[in-house]
């Protein structure tokens, strides 16, 4: 069947669905299935705040390190990568409710962490369309939405399981037989695709690549802050939303729709940003967009109420993906030819922002700090990095 017999409005969705999976796994379980678990591992083990400080930055630590392996050791197998990358995601979720202890939660989680950050970067790689087609970008940002699908389907999986009783370790066991299924499809969509095959950058003249990575340097120093300031203060409502939310009503059947809330506006925020914000340049956007999300945090730091968490999940969740496409986009641009080392760049800022949140919010708790006066400083934080955005040079 050729691709003009394929109705146009479905195709991108039909290129993109095996990357959109993918990440659903790595981001929505891999990664972020904590957040939603964490009320019910506190109650179940008996855990303070400070131990799910830890637990979320061990996941965090370990994302930071598997970017950084994929930079220093380029992907060469990319089905091999993404495949692996996969099932080690669902067999450490599904560790998680076979193991006890702090000690191995942690090693699982910074597990996890690094297979969540291999397999986005083998997603990114996946070209379902070639460079230049005009389908692209819908086909990327329907990817993409699979971040916040993944959180939103985790989410709506954990609130049923919370109805029926299910316990924390019941709970990773079913989300890690989830992840391994959903992996299963992917490999079988994996095996009939051409586009996995990592293709060698073109090697640049010596003299040009000096020119390049000093104008990068310039162009993206200051970004690379803001981008961690961004990791560094998001991290907070993304890790503790929901055991904020139990705090106020204990029933599972009202606190639990606190995540799958954020991961629903983070998916529609990937298909609408683009539209709203053509033709405008990607720092505004940026710029908008963490204000919004500031001001999102601020609302459960000011108001002590289950409608202020309920706003900060939807402005938290419907900016933090199109903070993360114009944030990187703006360096790939201020960069040149060096678009690839400051992409790396930011992404680790970005990692060494959200090992760094979690921590602030379990050293707070230590001192009696609680997570609303913490939302309240990230907030503050994270509204003066966006007004200090520089503009394109």
């Amino acid at each position: 069947m050729s691709t003009a017999s394929i109705p146009r409005p479905s195709l991108p969705l039909l290129l993109a669905w095996p990357g959109l999976l993918a990440l659903a796994v790595a981001m929505g379980i891999g990664r972020f299935a904590f957040t939603p678990l964490w009320p019910l591992m506190a109650q179940d083990a008996g855990l303070s705040l400070a131990q799910g400080g830890w637990l979320a930055s061990a996941n965090y630590a370990g994302y930071l390190l598997g970017a950084l392996a994929a930079v220093a050791f380029p992907i060469r197998r990319l089905r091999a990568g993404l495949l692996g990358s996969l099932a080690a995601a669902g067999l450490l979720t599904l560790a998680m409710g076979l193991l006890e202890g702090m000690a191995a939660w942690l090693a699982l989680r910074l597990a996890a962490g690094y297979a969540s950050a291999y397999t986005f970067i083998c997603v990114a790689a996946w070209r379902p369309v070639p460079a230049g087609d005009p389908r692209e970008g819908l086909v990327m940002n329907w990817t993409y939405a699979g971040v916040g699908m993944g959180i939103a389907a985790s989410g709506l999986a954990c609130l049923a399981l919370m109805q029926h009783g299910a316990s924390a370790d019941t709970s990773w066991q079913a989300l890690g037989m989830l992840a391994l299924a959903a992996g299963a499809l992917v490999a079988v969509a994996a095996g009939r695709s051409p586009a996995l095959v990592a293709r060698p950058a073109p090697i640049a003249d010596p003299a040009q690549a000096t020119r390049a990575a000093t104008q990068g340097e310039r162009g993206a120093r200051w970004l690379v802050l803001h981008y961690g300031m961004f990791g560094l203060g998001y991290i907070v409502p993304a890790t503790f939303l929901p055991a904020m939310a139990k705090a106020q009503v204990p029933d599972p059947a009202i606190f639990g729709w606190v995540w799958p809330c954020f991961g629903a506006a983070a998916a529609v925020s990937c298909l609408l940003a683009p539209r709203l914000a053509r033709g405008r340049d990607e720092r505004r956007i940026w710029r908008a967009a963490q204000l919004i999300m500031a001001a999102g945090m601020a609302a459960p730091a000011l108001l002590d109420s289950l409608g202020a968490i309920a706003l900060a999940a939807l402005l938290v969740g419907g900016t933090f993906v199109v903070i993360t496409q114009a944030g990187i986009q703006a360096a790939r641009r201020g960069a040149g030819g060096n678009a690839a080392r400051a992409a790396a760049a930011m992404t680790a800022a970005f990692a060494l922002g959200q090992i760094l949140g979690p921590l602030a919010a379990a050293w707070a708790a230590r001192h009696g700090i609680g997570l609303p006066a913490v939302l309240g400083t990230s907030a503050v934080l994270l509204a003066a990095s966006a007004l200090a955005i520089p503009q394109r040079a």
